[in-house]
């Protein structure tokens, strides 16, 4: 007895000794996730993701496929609206399920592992690698204009500078999360900046009395009558330039008091975002033609140039500023979605791990860094956005009907918030996400096979790989 007891003595002073020696090297006993995003940081997280590169791009696609300046504002007004319903639902689960990972760690509390680890797959290879891809190519688009005014950007150039712009900003987020939070702090007011910019000289053309194709007469007067399946894709177009409401919800164990600022942000973020870009697409067309506008490949620096005169270039420099920080805040989020897999176990646990210091997933930050180069480099634009908008409308309906399923299973579950009291909302905002996934189909069913194709292969592997992990 006398030698266990002396055994477990030095087995506790052994412990004692390596638990003051992680002190003094300044290892914390339990390395976890800091709370560092306030009110303000998540605001700025979810205005920052929003406006990112869509307002600058998808006014182009919306009034392509709308096919009257009048029902372009309508759908963008719409897609606002979609935006904010979806917003509420998604605030609802992130205060009754408090856990970083947004959809995913929804749909996995829910429905199970199995659909939670098909939908972490989809976002982790799919969803949020195409989206920074397509933001970093706006990015280096819009920097290389003044650059090659008269012709578009070479291939290699606008690769190689998005290739930049993601290292620099992977190691920022390595390296700190209160530097990356600074940085989306700063370049969200800059947006800011260069949207009322676009706004203030369009509300001086329509009072100078430029506001001929805003009148009703000539707004809704149609080249031709559009489709069911045309209208779709405008949608698709405008929630792309919506696409980040959510993001806030990956985020929550870092959020200060997330109970109360999570839907504080939402409630703040989503109007606003929504006005300002009505008003920009009222600036826009304010001052260009419809022809003029679906014949530019860069929407705000033509009407720079047509408005602006000497100071046209701040647009384009305005645009680089709000994409990069829009990359900024995809980075900051996707990556916690990588992290939250991991610790479930969907993912290589080597994602879940945090440096000591910094307290930063670097392991999911690279990972995140390494799949959007690889999409860059084999996609174009306009291809992306559809095919990423046809994905997160997917993952949108699923974790929508999460909630209605969570409604149904546990009533009396304590919810903090309940959005409206009613489930209608959410009913309405899945609706609309089923009708325009159908809508979408059946417009171009050819595009959308290819794409299905893509997502069987996908959901194959994937299922394998579920296999491997469980």
């Amino acid at each position: 007895m006398d030698g266990v007891e002396r055994k477990r003595t030095e087995a506790r002073r052994s412990m004692m000794k390596d638990s003051d020696l992680k002190r003094d090297s300044g290892i914390p006993e339990r390395v976890t996730l800091k709370k560092e995003i306030g009110l303000l940081s998540a605001c700025t997280i979810i205005i920052g993701n929003i406006i990112g590169s869509g307002i600058f791009i998808s006014p182009k696609g919306v009034l392509e496929h709308s096919g009257s300046v009048g029902l372009a504002l309508v759908v963008w007004v719409l897609g606002g609206g979609i935006a904010a319903l979806g917003s509420l639902c998604y605030a609802e689960l992130g205060v009754t399920i408090p856990k970083s990972g947004g959809d995913y760690s929804y749909v996995t509390e829910i429905f199970g592992g199995l659909m939670g680890f098909l939908l972490l797959w989809s976002a982790v290879l799919i969803m949020y690698p195409t989206t920074l891809a397509v933001i970093a190519l706006t990015f280096s688009n819009y920097v290389l204009q003044p650059v090659f005014p008269h012709c578009v950007p070479p291939y290699i150039a606008t690769r190689m500078l998005s290739t930049i712009c993601i290292l620099f900003l992977t190691w920022v987020n390595c390296y700190s999360v209160r530097l990356a939070t600074r940085i989306q702090d700063t370049f969200t007011v800059g947006k800011l900046l260069a949207l009322g910019l676009i706004i203030t000289v369009g509300l001086v053309q329509i009072f100078g009395g430029n506001y001929e194709s805003l009148t009703p007469q000539v707004a809704f007067m149609f080249n031709k009558a559009p489709s069911i399946g045309q209208i779709a894709l405008a949608f698709l177009h405008a929630s792309f330039a919506f696409s980040g409401w959510n993001f806030l919800n990956y985020v929550t164990e870092e959020v200060v008091d997330p109970r109360r600022n999570l839907p504080r942000a939402i409630y703040i973020s989503i109007p606003l975002v929504t006005f300002v870009y009505t008003l920009t697409n009222i600036a826009y067309f304010s001052s260009m033609s419809p022809e003029e506008l679906l014949s530019s490949n860069a929407v705000a620096v033509t009407f720079g140039e047509k408005l602006l005169g000497m100071f046209s270039t701040l647009m384009p420099i305005s645009v680089a500023l709000s994409t990069f920080g829009g990359i900024n805040g995809y980075l900051f989020t996707s990556s916690r979605l990588c992290f939250s897999g991991a610790r479930e176990g969907h993912l290589p646990s080597l994602l879940a791990m945090i440096h000591f210091k910094h307290c930063t997933p670097i392991p999911a930050l690279l990972v995140c860094c390494t799949a959007t180069i690889v999409i860059l480099c084999i996609g174009e634009t306009h291809s992306l956005i559809n095919y990423v908008s046809f994905i997160n409308y997917l993952s949108y309906g699923v974790t929508i009907a999460s909630l209605l399923y969570y409604r149904w299973k546990k009533p009396n579950l304590y919810r903090p918030i309940k959005s409206g009291q009613r489930i209608w909302d959410k009913e309405c905002f899945l609706s609309s996400t089923r009708k325009s996934i159908l809508l979408k189909w059946q417009n171009g069913l050819t595009d959308l096979l290819s794409q299905a194709k893509l997502l069987d292969h996908s959901e194959f592997c994937t299922t394998l790989i579920w296999h491997f992990f469980t």
